[in-house]
């Protein structure tokens, strides 16, 4: 059986910061870059973005850094209930996953289309014991799932069809 995740789709590393300008800044220092340009992102609860399970709404500040192969993406909760709020009060500063792109456009193997390959490698990590419903968002052209696997892996995963 293939496994639900393959390391060639490895794409992000979610860094959650209670100050992202300084961190930003810190980042940019370290890598000898342009201080990534930070950006406010509102996510509307309802049928595109759920959280446990439940439609919520909340704001990030949000910034990325693009590397060789992956991008560094800090995110600062600023208003409502989310995964990366729960994080923030729960460990401060630190990792909160690592994002994934699952399957082909179509993957010719298994028959599934891009959507698919997400939903048929949730149902493999749920059936496995993770915990599914920890963030799901739908956005145009793609979509999302934060499986909470803290106390597997140390850190919980992303799960995104391939763009």
């Amino acid at each position: 059986m293939q496994p639900p995740v393959n390391k060639k789709g490895f794409i992000q590393i979610n860094i959650i910061v209670k100050d992202i300008e300084a961190a930003a800044a810190h980042w940019a220092a370290l890598l000898g870059i342009e201080t990534p340009k930070i950006r406010l992102n509102h996510l509307e609860g309802g049928p595109n973005y759920k959280y446990r399970g439940q439609p919520v709404s909340c704001d990030l500040k949000v910034c990325n850094i693009e590397m060789d192969g992956f991008v560094i993406e800090l995110h600062q909760p600023v208003g409502g209930e989310s995964s990366f709020q729960e994080f923030l009060d729960k460990h401060g500063n630190g990792v909160h996953h690592l994002g994934f792109e699952v399957g082909d456009r179509r993957d010719e193997v298994l028959g599934f289309e891009v959507g698919d390959r997400r939903d048929e490698v949730i149902r493999q990590l749920k059936a496995q014991g993770y915990d599914t419903d920890r963030t799901v968002g739908i956005y145009p052209g793609s979509s999302w799932t934060i499986v909470d696997s803290e106390e597997q892996l140390g850190v919980n995963l992303n799960i995104k069809p391939v763009r």
